[in-house]
């Protein structure tokens, strides 16, 4: 059975917001007793954390689809709806967050970071909240803003300081469990090390970890193997360590020959030039690769590697290894620039932002609006309560989309779309000015919405016109 994942697509939804609720107050012997209903509640966000106690993304694999709680709708009396809990969604430390395109939206490395992965929906007003010295008692309310879904894909880069790097049944596994206190598995046939494994190392006054990384072979950097699924864990280590089998038994090998293949793959992989690099001779305590490990020394050090001669089985030449791997990652550390406390940056909209913008579609014969501000309310408004719509285009004069438009060229009647091509809403405009108490019906009314729509015939005979020619089109045969 799978233990280890390094990388899945989780389909996270945060919750949606709570409507806002409409109701009038009723007590005896206060029969205006105004608006009192209360706001819904927030949606709970979907939050990554890093947890230090975690080493694989195994729940992820498993259980791919996550979603928060929603906020609660108000109610009468002014009672507000509860927020919906945030779905916390702990993660291995050197978590990478990315888009479908592969974008990255976030590298998670430290204990405690955190990262919105959703985020959850505003809760809708009530009507006693939009009640104002013009619209005393609102008959409607906003509806709750639908939570952020999207899929995003996890990918672990295991964070160490040394990574052992090589051929499969060169000996890392066993030289790992040496130096450290780690146990992989450890046998005498290739592919033995299916997962990264991490241990801890203390070399005097210095600790540092070492993974030992699922053995290389030609073609790992184009997917052959097991080497693409885990080159990414060795980016974050500071020094490479090349582990090379100076006993093999297969006829056709070398160490120098090996090293240069692992090399290659490395540099085809890309961004680990940097990195030093330290040669391990191991398996010395056999007498032909004692004697192998002679004659290829001094060739390595001429190309300027450190070179080790260490025996992991008979514990021969661990200790200079562990300090000269202490002295590099020391120098590693002091190199790196010292973290600064993260400032909080704020930067304020200008005056004359008008926050959306206006543009004419050809195509569809609309003028389109996008923005946040329009887009949002226009989720948030009941369309089966005209005066929710007539609210809606208060606000959206009082933002100054009527000027906007006027001077791209609408005029009356025209077709205006706001938000996307695929999720938009389309009206016919009619220029309005502000709406007063004489605008406005009874409770739920608008008497600007019963005004004919041309705009709205024109599309249906536009549309009706292209039904016909593909009609007419599908029925044509010309034999």
């Amino acid at each position: 059975m799978t233990t280890f994942v390094d990388r899945v697509e989780l389909h996270v939804a945060a919750g949606n917001g709570g409507h806002g609720c409409a109701s009038v107050h009723r007590e005896k012997f206060k029969p205006l007793g105004g608006p009192d209903g209360g706001n819904g509640g927030r949606g709970g966000d979907v939050i990554l954390v890093v947890d230090q106690a975690i080493t694989t993304l195994l729940d992820y694999h498993h259980s791919p689809h996550r979603k928060a709680t929603n906020g609660q709708p108000g109610a009468g009396d002014n009672r507000s709806g509860k927020d919906g809990q945030d779905l916390v969604l702990n993660v291995p430390d050197g978590t990478v967050v990315l888009d479908k395109e592969g974008n990255v939206l976030a590298d998670l490395v430290g204990q405690g970071t955190t990262f919105v992965a959703g985020q959850g929906g505003r809760g809708g007003l009530g009507n006693a909240a939009l009640s104002s010295a013009r619209r005393k008692a609102p008959g409607f309310a906003l509806l709750g803003e639908p939570g952020e879904a999207r899929d995003i894909v996890l990918e672990l880069k295991t964070v160490a300081d040394v990574a052992l790097v090589g051929y499969p049944s060169a000996g890392k596994s066993s030289l790992i469990s040496v130096l450290s206190a780690a146990k992989p598995k450890i046998a005498d046939y290739p592919f033995t090390t299916l997962v990264p494994n991490l241990g801890v190392v203390t070399a005097g006054s210095t600790v540092y970890t070492i993974a030992d990384v699922p053995g290389l072979i030609p073609g790992a950097s184009q997917g052959r193997g097991l080497g693409l699924e885990f080159l990414r864990h060795v980016e974050r280590c500071s020094v490479l360590v090349h582990v090379l089998d100076t006993a093999t038994l297969e006829s056709d090998r070398d160490p120098v020959t090996d090293l240069d293949i692992i090399e290659e793959e490395l540099r085809q992989y890309g961004g680990l030039e940097d990195r030093p690099r330290i040669v391990v001779l191991n398996k010395v305590d056999i007498p032909d690769g004692q004697d192998l490990a002679d004659m290829i020394r001094p060739d390595l050090e001429a190309r300027g590697y450190q070179v080790f001669e260490v025996s992991a089985v008979a514990r021969l030449g661990l200790k200079e290894l562990s300090f000269a791997l202490a002295g590099i990652v020391g120098e590693a550390r002091a190199a790196k620039p010292q973290e600064e406390a993260t400032r909080i940056v704020i930067r304020p909209k200008a005056v004359d932002d008008a926050c959306f913008t206006v543009t004419y579609d050809e195509a569809e014969d609309v003028y389109r609006v996008r923005g946040e501000k329009p887009e949002r309310w226009v989720r948030q408004t009941d369309f089966n309560n005209d005066e929710a719509v007539g609210y809606l285009a208060d606000r959206l004069n009082r933002l100054g989309v009527e000027d906007q438009l006027m001077k791209a060229g609408a005029r009356a009647g025209d077709g205006v779309a706001i938000g996307s091509l695929e999720n938009a809403v389309v009206f016919d405009w009619e220029p309005t000015m502000m709406a007063g108490a004489e605008m406005l019906g009874r409770r739920g009314e608008d008497h600007r919405l019963e005004a004919p729509r041309p705009a709205a015939q024109r599309r249906r005979d536009r549309e009706a016109e292209r039904d016909d020619a593909q009609r007419a089109f599908d029925e044509f045969d010309p034999f």
